[in-house]
């Protein structure tokens, strides 16, 4: 495909995914790490039209140059911003004003890439494409988010399908022999810095399962009192149990001792045998524990990744983010994307159900804070 239709397919998913949403819907910020459908659909035009845009295409007039401030993320290097937590005040723009900034960003892609950028640019507008990607997987779990937690527990979409249960077949654990394993992207085509440099690492014989964990299995941890046990968790994990009264993942409700859950289509009985998810880092680990066993850590789990599926789960791995021997932040706004993030957080591997088409390989690292529930994040046990 070439660019011009990848921009304008990629750029037509991200109104998909909202088209099921009321006005209403689009400015709702329950929590701190969810923001706004509606800013979500405005940030990733700013992308566009401040990196690629106003430095290249001759002639641009900016939309509204207080957009700058409402719609910049974390880029220090662009200037100030709306702080995150008080996106769900921005009553203004309106939702209207938002899809007529995406489109006039839009008319504005179209003629630019009518002739063909320079390579610099090209890969900087890829890059751009990458990053809305990810924001269509925030949109699907804000949106989530926002609905499981109005007390109606509304419908977001009765088309919506989840993928199918992977069937539990009893298959043994996949054994790995000790050795030297290259790990990271090499190759042709996209991924992010944090992917890079390809690199050897020594991993001892170990065992990864071949399958993630169903909400059956967790339901056997709740049953044996697994929050109140101290002995599984880590300290910090036992604190963000107690202070915040955790006793299941993220959107399953225990009325009159029948467990349900919220889902795209509403609440509804558990499916025991689907997988887990919406479990944070501390409960992966504290269920592994449980279980006399331990999370893989990112390197294992790449090592490993071709001799099982995946790809319905964001997978929570046992490795800190960090950076890989080599890693250079880029000069600039885009040196801010992943390198600063390099602290206080788990890896994860994978993708999700509503990762969008595309946008996963084997290298991809994802990351998150030990106690976030909200991502479609569940669990692989490792020995």
């Amino acid at each position: 495909m070439n660019l011009p239709d990848c921009y304008k397919e990629v750029r037509k998913l991200t109104e998909q995914i909202c088209a099921p949403l009321h006005t209403e819907d689009y400015v709702v910020q329950p929590v701190a790490d969810v923001s706004p459908p509606k800013w979500h659909l405005g940030h990733t035009s700013w992308f566009f039209e401040t990196f690629i845009l106003k430095p290249y295409f001759m002639g641009y007039q900016e939309f509204d140059p207080q957009y700058n401030f409402v719609f910049n993320s974390y880029y220090e290097t662009v200037g100030t911003r709306v702080i995150r937590t008080d996106r769900g005040n921005l009553s203004r723009p309106t939702v209207a004003d938002i899809y007529k900034y995406r489109e006039y960003v839009d008319e504005a892609m179209d003629k630019f890439l009518s002739s063909e950028p320079a390579a610099d640019i090209k890969e900087l507008l890829i890059l751009g494409l990458n990053h809305e990607q990810q924001h269509q997987e925030l949109l699907y779990t804000d949106i989530k988010f926002i609905l499981g937690h109005n007390p109606l527990f509304p419908t977001y979409s009765e088309d919506y399908r989840p993928p199918e249960n992977e069937k539990n077949t009893g298959s043994p654990f996949v054994k790995m022999n000790e050795g030297v394993y290259e790990i990271g992207f090499s190759g042709e085509g996209f991924c992010f810095d944090n992917e890079l440099g390809r690199h050897k690492v020594y991993l001892q014989n170990y065992e990864i399962s071949p399958l993630l964990v169903t909400n059956g299995e967790y339901l056997e941890f709740i049953n044996a009192g697994g929050y109140q046990d101290f002995r599984h968790w880590h300290a910090e994990g036992w604190d963000w149990v107690n202070k915040n009264n955790v006793i299941a993942p993220l959107y399953w409700h225990n009325i009159n001792d029948t467990w349900y859950n919220y889902t795209y289509t509403g609440l509804e009985l558990i499916d025991w045998d689907d997988t887990l998810c919406h479990v944070s880092y501390f409960e992966a680990s504290a269920y592994a524990a449980w279980k006399g066993m331990r999370l893989p850590t990112e390197f294992e789990w790449e090592a490993a990744a071709g001799q099982f599926n995946w790809g319905t789960r964001w997978e929570w791995t046992e490795s800190a983010y960090l950076p890989y021997p080599g890693f250079v932040k880029a000069s600039g706004a885009i040196g801010e994307y992943n390198g600063k993030f390099m602290v206080n957080q788990q890896v994860l591997r994978g993708a999700s159900e509503v990762t969008s088409p595309g946008h996963s390989r084997v290298t991809y690292r994802n990351f998150f804070q030990t106690y976030l529930q909200w991502q479609f994040t569940g669990i692989r046990l490792a020995k």
